[in-house]
């Protein structure tokens, strides 16, 4: 028997319209109804659509959807109440006359797309909110799917066509797939090039989604490459990064956190006391900073695979303390800073331990840059990002900034930095004790040494020991 293709778009727009029990409206706004005449485009749309709907005037949108605090469209606050407002009123509308034999729906999207990727002086960031509220039984309780998606094509036209076809396909995950969670993201990406899409956030809510675990499932695109990076709040949520870091000055310390150490908290301290000066030299005013601990996917993963409970308890445990938590495909500190540097203008700074200081000047690392280590190092720092270096101590020496010697050829490149104070210390030998490193207290858990106890933050300490995390026996 011959193996069963995929579906294309119009096939899959087809099934849809063709299941008699599903019935919705299609809200859209920046892009035109991309999703929407694809259902018109494969026939028998009247058995699936109840009205379809593009609010383009502001004042009109306003009028239906009520307005926006911060004056923006393009935002998840304006997709629910998009969602919201469409679902209530079909319901309302049509429950007496057709509820108890149809599965009621409303899709959404707000988009902004750009210019040419080619157009200099288009500046504008191609990016959208897409949603879907559904019943999964008639007369049941409705649920939703949320995705921030950035479109990555050149041209306006294939921005709009990506679209249609993520939307599509997230109808078809909702009706059909909801019991995939491993090939979930791969249905929902179907028929679309590696580069065309970024899904930089999936949501999930409602009892026929509760199954999915919304951590692992934004993993999972960064893990495949769809998302450059995810971010968790304090209270173990998924934040649309742009919005989360909008307006702030950040502090990122990058680490394995298995499990985060005393002396994690310590760095992140004495950065926190570095940074105020530092802003208010760089911006001319004082403003609120966001300390963000961020793991790689590099560090994440174990033999090439990732373990999910292993990843699940760094980010429970970091999040306990009350950090943001951020996942990355970044290996070198230029490309985070760089991604960054995407949504924010304000001044940055990274903090690592000295040790660090030995593989930020290894030239191996940037020899796919045509420029090599200064390029990479070029694009780093800047008057508005710093590195900061916090002491690396142990019972035998203590290294600084001041005791780091790269190679001869080197040293020029190390002192330029050093000498504009973009590579700082942040504190000294003598405000700080021996480094506590994350491998060296899961070696005490393994071995059932009490010590590891003394090592970690005293709520970390209670949440591992009550939850057995990280194999504590």
């Amino acid at each position: 028997m011959s193996e069963t293709l995929p579906e294309n778009t119009t096939g899959k727009a087809l099934k849809i319209n063709k299941d008699i029990s599903r019935y919705g409206v299609f809200a859209e706004i920046g892009a035109g109804q991309e999703v929407a005449r694809h259902f018109f485009q494969a026939g028998k749309a009247s058995q699936t659509i109840a009205k379809t709907i593009s609010a383009y005037d502001m004042i009109v949108s306003d009028d239906i959807y009520g307005k926006e605090a911060n004056g923006r469209y393009v935002c998840e606050p304006r997709l629910e109440k998009m969602l919201g407002h469409e679902y209530d009123l079909l319901v309302d509308r049509l429950t007496e006359s057709r509820g108890a034999h149809s599965r009621f729906f409303a899709f959404a999207n707000t988009v902004a797309t750009a210019s040419s990727a080619g157009n200099k002086q288009s500046q504008k960031q191609s990016h959208g909110w897409m949603g879907v509220r559904f019943q999964a039984e008639p007369n049941g309780p409705c649920n939703d799917i949320i995705l921030h998606v950035r479109m990555l094509d050149r041209h306006r036209l294939q921005q709009q066509e990506a679209l249609g076809v993520l939307g599509v396909n997230l109808l078809t995950c909702a009706f059909y797939h909801l019991h995939e969670t491993e090939e979930f993201i791969s249905h929902l990406v179907e028929g679309l090039k590696e580069g065309q899409i970024v899904i930089d956030v999936i949501k999930f809510k409602g009892p026929a989604v509760q199954h999915f675990d919304a951590r692992l499932m934004n993993l999972g695109l960064v893990h495949r490459g769809l998302a450059e990076a995810i971010l968790f709040s304090p209270k173990n949520e998924i934040l649309n990064i742009s919005d989360a870091i909008y307006g702030k000055a950040l502090l990122i310390q990058r680490g394995t956190f298995r499990p985060v150490t005393i002396t994690h908290l310590d760095v992140l301290q004495k950065g926190l006391a570095q940074i105020k000066d530092d802003v208010h030299k760089s911006e001319g005013k004082d403003m609120d900073v966001l300390p963000i601990m961020e793991l790689t996917m590099h560090n994440l993963q174990m033999d090439g695979h990732i373990n999910e409970k292993d990843f699940l308890d760094r980010v429970e445990t970091l999040t306990s303390m009350g950090m943001h938590v951020l996942i990355s495909n970044f290996f070198l500190f230029y490309g985070l800073k760089r991604f960054i540097r995407r949504y924010n203008p304000h001044f940055m700074a990274l903090v690592v331990g000295a040790s660090h200081l030995d593989k930020l000047f290894t030239e191996e690392h940037y020899k796919n840059l045509e420029g090599g280590l200064l390029e990479g190092l070029g694009k780093l720092l800047e008057q508005k990002t710093k590195l900061y270096i916090y002491p690396h101590k142990t019972s035998t020496l203590c290294l600084t900034t001041k005791s780091f010697f790269p190679k001869p050829h080197l040293r020029h490149i190390y002192s330029y930095f050093t000498e504009n104070k973009q590579i700082v210390d942040i504190s000294g030998c003598d405000e700080t004790a021996d480094y506590l490193h994350s491998i060296d207290v899961m070696r005490m858990m393994e071995k059932g040494d009490p010590n590891w106890e003394k090592c970690v933050p005293e709520k970390v300490r209670d949440l591992i020991k009550s939850k057995n995390l990280f194999g504590l026996k």
